[in-house]
């Protein structure tokens, strides 16, 4: 880079906000205290945690967030899997000249090339994507770009997640960070300086709309209704001891008789008189399903349709399926992972390549795109149809490296032995 672009670039830097070097949000000890929510939660509880965060308070919120994820197995699996299909897919920056028509191909490349590179060398720069993929549930997650200076100019040297509990909004809705200095109302987002990821606004608030917040309600209904579900195992569940004795037995026989039975309910072993009638009565309640059951399974399949959009990958149990019914479903989970793909690439080029093409490349440069590789089909044959239909038929360009990795076949070495086949 010239000395010329470096006037430039140092230009834009000042017009647009030059981030301070360095990392700014330090790790406090109170990151890692958590005030459990959940314990006693009631309905009024959780509607005045709600309020609360609506205020622009999102502390107890987040921890109740992070709480519901670790005790129900259920609501973790499904949210782990929406994550996992977008952190589970390999991450690429993509030219912009591959995206958009009349641009420098040239340039465009090479400013790829230096986005990539840089990426790349970001050790925690995956752990920091898998932060970000929270938002999803809790609607909103920030990290911070730690810029050093390198070769003369200010580069990305990490990428640090920022604890949940740390964000507050101010009275406009826009985030801001506790700090040392500002332990209340924190400090605001100076440009260039963070990551952050709000994937469903609802009308200009990011404190709601998260999944976490829709199920919150749920889980609440889910948690009462097995707590119940226990005290009835425990009451019914277990086998009920009766002992009948004579009119004539002394109050010395009867407490005798008390204490055998609860010996015979603890070691299920006991002596009787012969006088003594012993009646031990099954606890069954019919082939029907308990209603505790029934209600948590309808709890569990609507956290699933809130976080999927369907339930036949996740349960089967009791409902009749059909592979075509299947397929239907995986393509509404298609849509999700699509839109979530979107805004996450939406999030990373807008707060992390834009500042970093602009510092090095100037104002003008063409600032490139980032996505994730997409899954290879689970159909072959069928990928494979589509293409000879498209190339032998359509007389469509297919790219190579485009139809290598969609069948999931790697390019060979150059001393690497290929199996021969008809060329045209």
């Amino acid at each position: 880079m010239n000395w010329t672009q470096r006037v430039v670039n140092a230009i834009w830097a000042k017009k647009n906000g030059r981030p301070k070097a360095g990392q700014v949000i330090l790790p406090r000890a109170e990151d890692s205290v958590r005030d459990y929510p959940s314990a006693g939660l009631t309905p009024s509880g959780l509607a005045a945690i709600l309020r609360e965060a609506d205020d622009g308070f999102l502390s107890t919120a987040v921890q109740l967030f992070e709480e519901m994820e670790e005790k129900d197995a259920h609501l973790f699996a499904v949210a782990n899997t929406r994550r996992l299909s977008v952190t589970g897919l390999e991450w690429q920056v993509i030219s912009a000249a591959d995206v958009h028509e009349g641009i420098d191909r040239t340039r465009a490349d090479e400013v790829a090339t230096y986005c990539r590179e840089i990426l790349a060398g970001i050790e925690r720069f995956d752990e920091v994507l898998q932060h970000l993929e929270l938002a999803v549930g809790r609607n909103i997650a920030v990290a911070e770009i730690v810029w050093g200076v390198e070769q003369g100019e200010l580069r990305p040297v990490d990428v640090v997640p920022i604890d949940f509990t740390r964000i507050v909004f101010d009275e406009l809705d826009r985030p801001r960070i506790l700090t040392d200095s500002a332990p209340q109302d924190g400090i605001g987002l100076p440009p260039n300086k963070f990551i952050v990821h709000t994937p469903h606004s609802v009308s200009g608030h990011p404190q709601r709309g998260g999944l976490l917040r829709v199920t919150a309600m749920l889980y609440l209904a889910k948690n009462l209704a097995l707590k119940d579900w226990m005290i009835f195992a425990e009451i019914f569940g277990m086998p009920v001891r009766v002992a009948r004795y004579e009119p004539t037995a002394t109050a010395e026989e009867k407490r005798e008789l008390l204490n055998m039975l609860e010996s015979l309910g603890s070691h299920a072993a006991g002596i009787f008189s012969r006088a003594i009638e012993l009646q031990v009565i099954d606890a069954k309640q019919g082939k029907s399903r308990a209603p505790y059951e029934r209600l948590i399974d309808f709890l569990n399949r609507e956290m699933s349709k809130a976080w999927l959009g369907q339930t036949l990958t996740t349960d089967i149990t009791g409902q009749s399926g059909s592979v075509a019914a299947a397929r239907v479903h995986e393509g509404v989970r298609q849509d999700i992972l699509t839109d979530d793909i979107r805004k996450e690439a939406r999030t990373i080029r807008r707060d992390l390549l834009t500042p970093l093409v602009r510092f090095h490349f100037g104002e003008d440069a063409p600032v490139p795109v980032f996505c994730r590789k997409p899954e290879p089909p689970k159909d072959l044959t069928e990928a494979a149809g589509i293409m000879d239909i498209a190339v032998n038929q359509l007389g469509m360009d297919v790219p190579t490296d485009w139809a290598r990795q969609t069948l999931g076949i790697p390019h060979p070495a150059a001393s690497e032995a290929t199996i021969p086949g008809a060329r045209r």
